[in-house]
This record gives C-alpha cells, structure tokens and sequence, in this order.
C-alpha cells in the first residue's frame, strides 16, 4: 500500500488578543488587512489549504448581533477562486469581543452564536478551527496574567479552558447544524517538561497538563484521569462529567512545536540567569528552552508528533511552522519539519499536512504580544510596507511540487549543533533511537567567498557564518587580489562561490585626503573589477558602502534613492563603487551603513569610549554631526539575510537611530555604568579632522529590513566587551 503523503497548508499569524482596554491585531499589524492582492501570493505557493481567520472579535466587535462581513467576504471569494480549502478559525489568542471574556459565563454560547452566522453565511466550508490553542491562551490569559483577564491563578486557568472546550463544543454543534461535514481541527502547543530530580512532580504535572484540551474533546477526563479530583476541587467536577457524557473529538489533532516548546526546570538557580527564574509556589527553579540546556537534545517535533499519535490514535497535523531565526535557520526548520511528516507517513503514522505560518511576518511575539515588540519575517518580509519574498517562498513551492529545493535548506540547525547549548549541559538519558543523525549539508551547496581577512567586516563575517553553518572561504590579498583581474579571476574558478561577500577596501576616512588614488582604486576600482568578473560568470555579490555617500544638506534621514554628494575622498571612493556596481546587469546587493561598531574591534568609536572612560579620562566627541550607528553582529546577519534572499540594488542598515556622536558616547556610557560627565560635547570642526563630513548623515529606509533598536545593540556591546565573548550574528 502507497503511504500517504502530507499536505502543505499555509496560514498568516493572525491572533486578535487583547492587553487591558486594548486589542492587537496580527492581521492588521502585518499589512494584511488592507492587501486584498496577498491572495495571489497565497496561490503562488501552492498550499492546498489555508488557515484563515473569521474572527469573533473582528466581525462583531461591538454587538452579537452585528456583523461586518466585507472583509471575509472579499478574501473568502478570492480563496474559492483560487481554490484554496479555507481552514476557519474564530478565536485566536483571544477572549472575545468586549462584552465577553474567557472567564465570562457566557463566552461558549456566544461562541456558539459566532459559529453559527459564520456558517450560515459560508455554509462550504468544511474544516474548522474555532477556538486557537485553547491549553496555551488559557495559561497566558489566567495562570501568567500576559493576557486579558490578566488573572493569575490555577482555578483562573482551569475555568477558561473549561469555557473554552465548551465553546468549541457548541460551536461544532451549531457547525455541523449547517453543514453535517464539518471537520474540527484542534491545535495547541505540544511539548515535553524535562526537570531535575527534585522537580519530578511539577515536569509531571506539567506533562499532564499539556494534553488537557484535546483530553477533555475526547471524552478522557473522567473519574480516573489523573487531572480528574484536581480540576473537581475547583468546583468543576459536573462540567468535567458534562464534558465526558458529550464529548467532540477531533478529527485531527493540530501540532504547534516551536524550539522553545520543550522546557527544562532546574532547581539549581544559580546556573542560570535571573530572568529565568520562577517557581510553583512551594520550589523555585530556572524554567529554561530545553534545547538549550539537555544533552542529547529533547525529540522536539518528532517525539510530540509519535507522542500525539500513541496517545489519540487520530490523524495528526503540523499546524504552525515558524522559526524566528536568520533565513537559512528559517529554511532549516521548515524543510526538516516537511521530512519529519513525510518520514512518519511512510511509518503508516497519518500526519496529514505541514502547515507554513506567518506567512507575512509577526509583530512582538518577543514580547509575547504584550506590546509592539520586534517584527519576524515570514514566507513574505513586509517590514517596508510592501510584501517582499523571502527564499521561505521558493522552499515552500518545492515542497509544493517536489522539486529542488534551495541549497542553504539542508544542513543541521542551531537545535542540532553545540552551539545550541547556552547553559552548563545536563546530561538527558536518551535511547539510541533518539539521537538521530543530524542533516548533513546539500553537496551540491557551492561555498560563500568573504574577501577581507583583516578588516572588521570580513572577520564579523566569517563568525556569523561559522554561527550559521553556511560554509565559506575568507580570503586575504594574497589570496585575491581587487587590484589584479587575473588574480580575481583565478580566486573565482577556483573557489566557484554561490556568492561574494566584498568586505575589503580602504577604511581611514581622513588618511584617505592625502591618498586619493589609492583609497578610490581600492574601494572603487577594486570592487567594480571584482563585480564585473562575478557578473561574467553569474555570481551574486554584497559590498558595503557609507553614510558618506551624501553631503548632509537634506532636512531629515536619507533612503535609497537619495543621490550622492560626497564632501571627501573617502566618501567619493564609495560612491564610484556604487554607481559602478550597481549599473553592471547581475545579483549585486550593496548596503550603506554608518559609524559600525563591535566588541570585536580596538579601533572602533563604541570601544575608544569604554576605554576612555573606564580610565576617568575625558572624551572629546562631536555634537554636530548626526549618524546611525550600527552594530556589527546585526548588520552582517540582516546583510546576509537579503544576500541569501537574492536581493539587489541599494539597501540602508542602520541600528535606526540618529543622534550625534557625543549623544552616542552618552548612551554608551549609560548602558556601562560609567561616568557620562566625562563625555564632553564639542563641534566636529574643532577635532582636527582632515575630512570634512556631512552635517546630518542620518540612514532611513525606504525597503525594509530594519535592524534591532540601537538600545539593545549598545547594551550587547557592553556586555560582549566586558565578558569577552566572541560575538554572534544570528
């Protein structure tokens, strides 16, 4: 008999949950909402389902009996012609509209009554899923206070899972009242407790617990279920027995595993840092990613998948895959969780589909949707505004239509290579059969060439793709020379990179007034050269260019299309590469970036600071010069990011704050606890500089891509120079 193959379903994040007075809405905070073309995109995947969201909160926001269909309308219209299977969702992360709350007494048949309009005016859809991880909304809502009600309590918790498996019992009554063929699909997160000895009876309990929603819709949870007298205690016990006698199993059970699913509970505080420090009341322990911390590593999606199955004997979905990673981690994850469901499909375990979330990027799922927070890209990076493709996308339609998929998805993950323990390991008995084989890299994957062994860059560079597992050469001069074509030439058939990375080239921007000929052959003639032979022969490149490309004249931050007026020469020599690069047909990706700084380097401004400073000597910087510094582990990873992503033409990347430099050495005195009476502000003129720099050189952007705050790039900075460690680009 031929094994069954899974499906690929797509979904975009789509929660509506509510902070106090206020609802966040995923689908409005990634653009969604107002992008009716994104449908297009949806088929371009080839997904042949889609989770899509009918939201209470969104439909009837004010009144039950008020409903506002024209959005789902439209965007329900366009997946029918494109012949997307529409997979329903009615709450997501959320407790309702204002007149309700999980807690709320009639929260099930107000849910009932949503269900019901919503099928009454979509009677062909078949698959539902009303109620989004009812377990986890459950814990962030009433046991952790995150989310509204913001309660902070067991029987909190216990009523808001109740309210919310009654909820979808009634809805997939009043469901199946309009269409008999209604399927439930029912997700939650699913991972396993690990704990030292001490802490057996919480990993227990929580082991339990986990399962509690899909238990309760089976009909499980009776008398001699283990969670039975616990949650009667509460007051419960008729409900429970209610549940029971008219249970809704589902018919297929929808697995949400992340890389933080699997936690590890260690007594032992003093190992870990205080942020992961909690505790049950009666023991304190660090609650830690177990990934981060067991040796071997816990099954993650796997085990959770054989676990679901032993357990319910129903078929099982993979019904969320993200990773918020650098893109070939994104890459990574994706493609072993679609070869994890097809290797357990041919073990004759039914995992029905794998399912490609956040289609479009999420917003402040850091901060656990409590406020803005830091936006993730998805298949779709649309932090410009504009839904800009990922190379999530060409991975997700092979795996669509089996076809080659792109070279950087092979490879182990972070999860699967020593870099993932971040904690003093803790030995996890493990049976042979768990510690399968990491992925090994495509070999077909031709190697990345990082030109500047010595420069700042090119060392930052070979770091982040060490950190990445993406395998590349770093060349010095003698290895290739820019101010030689034959060398150029020899080091690229040689080597034959996918790509190359231009990290080399003159750096002293005074030093540079009195050597014209050498900084502009360096940096201009040099890299047009090693351009040109890439683009004979098909290679991608990245260069960096500088804020100095412009005179400071403009009234606000420059973008892309902003034209160069250099005042020097070193500024000059970076608008030559630009202009000679980017007219040369081909893949070349050049960024512009400003005042970088990183732990790593002497010689930087960040550096020159702490060390001025934590001497008690005084520091003389500029305060009429306005930049955005930058900090070298983001920029090279985001760069990398948009050179795996083939993009082209000129991008910013800037840490997205503009202030002067004496402001600058103010901030870094402030995140080292040092004396910031010590910064003295005077004008740049008075600094005996033989360049002359732009008044205001701020970077904006106009393409996206935003780098992390510039608070938490000092405060990293701080911490890696004070430590010593290396630093990391992912």
């Amino acid at each position: 008999m031929m094994a069954m193959r899974p499906q690929l379903w797509g979904g975009p994040e789509c929660t509506v949950n509510r902070i106090g007075e206020d609802y966040r809405d995923q689908i409005r905070e990634t653009g969604h909402q107002d992008r009716p073309e994104d449908i297009e995109r949806l088929a371009s995947l080839g997904i042949g389902s889609v989770r899509y969201p009918l939201l209470w909160e969104r439909i009837s926001p004010c009144d039950p009996a008020e409903h506002d269909w024209r959005w789902s309308d439209d965007r329900l219209a366009r997946l029918r012609d494109k012949r997307i299977n529409v997979i329903a969702g009615l709450v997501h992360h959320g407790g309702g509209p204002a007149y309700t709350n999980l807690l709320h007494p009639d929260f099930p048949s107000g849910l009932e009554r949503h269900a019901e309009a919503v099928a009454t005016r979509y009677p062909w859809i078949e698959d539902w899923t009303p109620i989004n991880e009812p377990v986890t909304t459950a814990r962030f809502s009433a046991l952790y206070g995150h989310w509204y009600p913001h309660q902070r309590s067991e029987p909190a918790f216990w009523l808001a899972l109740l309210n919310q498996i009654d909820a979808t019992r009634l809805a997939m009554r009043a469901l199946r009242r309009v269409n008999p063929s209604a399927r439930l699909i029912q997700t939650d997160d699913l991972g396993r407790t690990y704990a030292t000895a001490p802490l057996r009876e919480q990993a227990g309990f929580d082991n339990v617990r986990r399962w509690a929603g899909w238990d309760l819709l089976c009909g499980m949870v009776t008398d001699d279920h283990p969670l039975f007298d616990r949650i009667a205690n509460f007051g419960f016990g008729d409900r429970l027995r209610a549940i029971a006698d008219d249970p809704c199993p589902p018919d297929i059970i929808g697995i949400n595993h992340y890389l933080t699913s699997d936690r590890f509970l260690d007594h032992r505080l003093h190992r870990y840092p205080s942020h992961t420090h909690g505790g049950n009341h009666v023991q304190p322990y660090a609650d830690v990613e177990a990934v981060r911390a067991l040796d071997p590593p816990p099954a993650g999606l796997e085990g959770a998948l054989r676990e679901a199955w032993a357990r319910y004997r129903r078929p099982v979905a993979i019904t969320e895959v993200h990773n918020g990673c650098s893109r070939e981690e994104q890459m990574r994850w994706t493609a072993q969780a679609w070869d994890t469901a097809e290797r357990l499909c041919a073990q004759e375990i039914p995992v029905s589909a794998v399912t490609l979330w956040s289609l479009f990027g999420s917003q402040g799922w850091n901060r656990l949707l409590t406020e803005r927070g830091l936006y993730e890209p998805g298949l779709w990076d649309v932090s410009s505004g504009a839904p800009r493709a990922t190379m999530l996308l060409p991975l997700a339609q092979a795996l669509a239509n089996g076809g080659a998929r792109p070279p950087l998805a092979s490879g182990a993950g972070w999860w699967q290579r020593p870099v993932r323990l971040v904690h003093p390991a803790v030995a996890r008995p493990a049976p042979m059969a768990e510690r399968r084989t990491a992925p090994a890299l495509d070999p077909s994957l031709r190697r990345l060439l990082v030109c500047g062994a010595t420069g700042t860059l090119g060392r930052a560079m070979s770091r982040a793709c060490t950190l990445r597992n993406i395998p590349f050469v770093l060349t010095a001069r003698a290895d290739l020379d820019l101010h030689d074509d034959r060398s150029i030439a020899r080091a690229l058939d040689r080597i034959q990179p996918w790509a190359v990375v231009n990290a080399a080239g003159w750096v002293r921007v005074d030093d540079a007034e009195a050597a014209a000929t050498s900084c502009i052959r360096a940096n201009a003639d040099g890299a047009v050269a090693l351009a040109a032979a890439c683009t004979d022969r098909g290679i991608a490149t990245l260069s960096f260019s500088s804020d100095l490309v412009f005179d400071g004249r403009k009234d606000g931050a420059y973008v892309e299309d902003d034209p160069a007026a250099p005042l020097n020469i070193y500024g000059l020599s970076k608008a030559r590469m630009e202009a000679g690069i980017t007219a040369r047909p081909g893949r070349h990706l050049v960024i512009r970036t400003a005042a970088f700084f990183s732990a790593d380097d002497d010689h930087n401004f960040a550096v020159g600071v702490m060390r001025t400073l934590g001497r008690g000597n005084m520091l003389y910087a500029a305060e009429d010069l306005t930049v955005t510094p930058t900090y070298v582990p983001h920029l090279v990873a985001t760069a990398l990011d948009l050179l795996i992503d083939e993009e082209t033409g000129i991008w910013h990347l800037s840490n997205g704050e503009a202030l002067s430099w004496s402001d600058f050495a103010i901030r870094i005195a402030r995140s080292a606890g040092l004396d910031e009476r010590l910064v003295k502000p005077v004008p740049y003129r008075t600094m005996g500089w033989p360049a002359a720099r732009p008044v205001n050189a701020a970077l904006a952007t106009k393409r996206g891509a935003a780098l992390p705050p510039l608070g938490a790039a000092i405060a990293d900075f701080v911490y890696r120079r004070r430590t010593g460690l290396m630093e990391k680009a992912a």
